[in-house]
């Protein structure tokens, strides 16, 4: 009968508290849920149907993703080398420049990232299909390519926009010429494809002339303000460069004139040019490169920013003495500083200290190490978002992924097989850690029962200081599955079971060191004790016998 009241109390309480939270008014409840990141959102939507209906709101969704905090996102493309298969990765960088330590579950290990838009992210695949993933929330929708199986295509040619008045979402691809699915001119274009998420087709739209698909993989493309830009070549200006805009609005074309003048005194390889978005403007990146490695930046890095789209006005930005190697893109500056590849396994970042400067690598802050040498690194603004994609699943294009995908493939199965040994190999040094402290507190028993036997104090203090060091001083570390953790934590552990490794050995050693030499000191005092003992024996029988002798 208790039992029964306790718990209709419990939940008489439990409908109060609910029915008190439910009346708070819903503005307040909104400013709350608005400070709160999605993972936690995401739990308050089982909560009630209340909280449910507020959170699923597209209006809360707006919001929420304008008050939520911005990353930079690092991109590791699949690669080869060595001749091991490594696959793609991405590490989130806070604004504290705080790296993430796991994996990005959305991204698979075969993905290539070609764009990033209101915490959505759009990934190429080898296969006949693309995908649109939520970061934050692991919705992911897979849709049909818009040519199955065309050679030569690239991730670099598709691109993933919104448009701030419609509220599309729209994925571009540039079509090379081709005939049959088979490039007819590589270099060039005349189709750019689009698809607007929810629509049941891809759209062909037609070019107003033939544009270099070149331009296009070697500068990139930014998304801003629902227009797309990339470069591409023109002859007859001074820099043989131009922007071209495409409206996915109005699906209209046009092109922008870069700067009529420059400075140009190439001592060093061919001038490299990028377009790159900073701030929310359209900027030009232009330094030369190096006569051996045609990825390397030399000489001064000069960053053009569009200040008049109408007028085509455009200002000198930054000048920057001795640039970073490599560039990232499309988002190379984030929060004031420059996120650059230094070498080939470091992320680190410059502050912008003004218009012109030298880059002093005293102030280099380095943000990620990672191992193997990774090219082709990308940086990408992101957020963590509710944007739902089940609202546009029905689409025809829409499509299911195949059985076979991902981690399943057997290209997978040497790196699945490389972190299962160095699981082994962590579990193997942490036994042979407890089999050390186990045999320390084993040899420690055993020495202090013999040290009761050992009557010189002096001796028996220094032992007993001895064996206090015989025990094992080994570090508490968690292990974590490598599985779940980004190329730069896994790089971290690797590095940290090794210095694990030669710390147990060092300790292990001395361990060793330390038993011995108490055994020797055991082994000395007992000596001496058996000396002392058959001494006084031989002294005490040499006494009596004198005694003997007096008394005949």
């Amino acid at each position: 009968m208790l039992t029964m009241v306790t718990e209709e109390t419990k939940s008489m309480k439990q409908i109060n508290e609910e029915c008190i939270i439910n009346h708070l008014p819903g503005d307040l409840i909104e400013r709350v849920f608005l400070r709160l990141p999605v993972s936690t959102l995401l739990t308050c939507v089982g909560v009630c149907k209340h909280w449910h209906n507020i959170i699923r709101d597209p209006q809360f969704v707006a919001l929420h993703l304008q008050c939520a905090p911005s990353y930079a996102l690092v991109f590791f493309p699949p690669g080869l080398v060595s001749g091991k298969h490594y696959p793609s990765d991405a590490v989130l960088i806070d604004e504290a420049w705080s790296p993430s330590t796991y994996t990005v579950p959305v991204i698979g290990p075969g993905d290539f990232l070609f764009g990033s838009c209101n915490g959505l992210l759009g990934l190429y695949t080898k296969t006949s299909m693309i995908k649109i993933a939520n970061l934050a929330t692991g919705e992911c929708l897979h849709l049909g390519k818009p040519v199955k199986n065309l050679k030569g295509d690239h991730f670099c040619f598709y691109s993933f926009g919104f448009h701030p008045v419609t509220k599309e979402y729209k994925i571009t691809h540039f079509l090379g010429d081709c005939i049959n699915g088979r490039p007819h001119n590589k270099d060039k274009f005349n189709i750019i494809q689009v698809y607007t998420l929810g629509d049941e087709k891809w759209k062909d739209i037609q070019t107003p002339e033939a544009l270099s698909l070149i331009s296009v993989r070697n500068s990139g493309v930014v998304n801003v303000d629902g227009k797309m830009y990339w470069l591409t070549e023109d002859m007859s200006a001074s820099w043989q460069h131009a922007v071209m805009s495409f409206d996915i609005r109005e699906e209209s074309f046009a092109m922008i004139q870069l700067p009529a003048a420059r400075e140009d005194h190439d001592y060093y390889g061919s001038r490299k040019f990028l377009i790159r978005d900073i701030d929310g403007k359209i900027c030009i990146v232009t330094a030369q490169t190096s006569r051996y490695d045609a990825r390397t930046l030399v000489g001064e890095l000069q960053i053009w920013a569009l200040d008049n789209m109408v007028e085509q006005r455009w200002s000198q930005k930054y000048n920057i003495k001795y640039p970073p190697d490599y560039i990232l893109g499309p988002r190379f500056v984030h929060r004031d500083r420059i996120l650059t590849q230094r070498g080939h396994n470091n992320v680190c970042s410059y502050e912008l200290l003004g218009e012109n400067f030298e880059i002093d690598s005293s102030k280099m802050v380095k943000l990620l190490d990672f191992s193997p040498c990774r090219h082709n690194l990308q940086s990408h603004n992101c957020v963590k978002s509710l944007v739902r994609l089940d609202v546009y699943k029905n689409a025809k294009i829409v499509c299911r992924p195949k059985q076979r995908e991902g981690w399943e493939l057997n290209k997978w199965e040497a790196w699945e097989r490389g972190l299962s040994e160095n699981e082994k190999l962590r579990s193997v040094i942490h036994q042979v850690e407890l089999n050390g402290i186990a045999c320390a507190q084993q040899n420690g028993i055993w020495f202090n029962d013999i040290l009761q036997h050992i009557l010189d104090d002096a001796i028996r203090r220094e032992i007993g200081m001895k064996i206090d060091q015989i025990f094992p001083n080994f570090p508490d570390q968690q292990t974590r599955p490598l599985r779940h953790l980004n190329c730069v934590a896994q790089k971290l552990d690797q590095d940290n079971l090794i210095a694990r490794i030669n710390n147990s050995e060092t300790i292990i050693k001395a361990m060793i060191q330390t038993t011995n030499s108490i055994f020797d000191m055991i082994d000395s005092a007992v000596d001496d004790q058996i000396g002392a003992s058959s001494t006084n024996a031989g002294i005490s029988s040499q006494n009596h016998s004198e005694g003997d002798d007096a008394k005949t």
